[in-house]
């Protein structure tokens, strides 16, 4: 991958997006909490590194006191995708694996650990 960025509208990419969060077990999506998903063109900082991002604070550290906070957001860039794939197929097999990684940190899995699941 990586050769010819691929070409695709926003709409279709947020499709993809959507595929992909369909694909997420519902028993994982009933207990994701206080989280959106989001999709931008580009990092805040207008590079093309980063695929995805979740900000937020994992279920894993809330505790007694997390209250009255705006949601967790998960954003999921599609410039950079498009840059790194050569076919709409290599896009969705991207998305899925972004969508996954970052959904992940939601549930408190960090980077290593996905690395060795083979979602880094």
């Amino acid at each position: 991958m990586g050769g010819v960025p691929v070409e695709m509208s926003r709409e279709r990419f947020e499709e993809l997006v959507g595929e992909a969060l369909d694909e997420v077990p519902p028993d994982l999506m009933k207990v994701m909490n206080n989280v959106v998903i989001l999709v931008e063109d580009l990092p805040p900082d207008g590079g093309m590194g980063l695929l995805g991002l979740y900000e937020g604070t994992a279920l894993t550290d809330r505790g007694w006191d997390y209250a009255g906070v705006l949601p967790d957001r998960i954003t999921i860039y599609r410039l950079p995708t498009l840059q790194v794939c050569d076919t709409e197929t290599d896009v969705i097999d991207e998305v899925a694996i972004t969508v996954v990684h970052e959904i992940a940190h939601h549930f408190g899995i960090d980077d290593q650990r996905l690395h060795e699941l083979g979602w880094g």
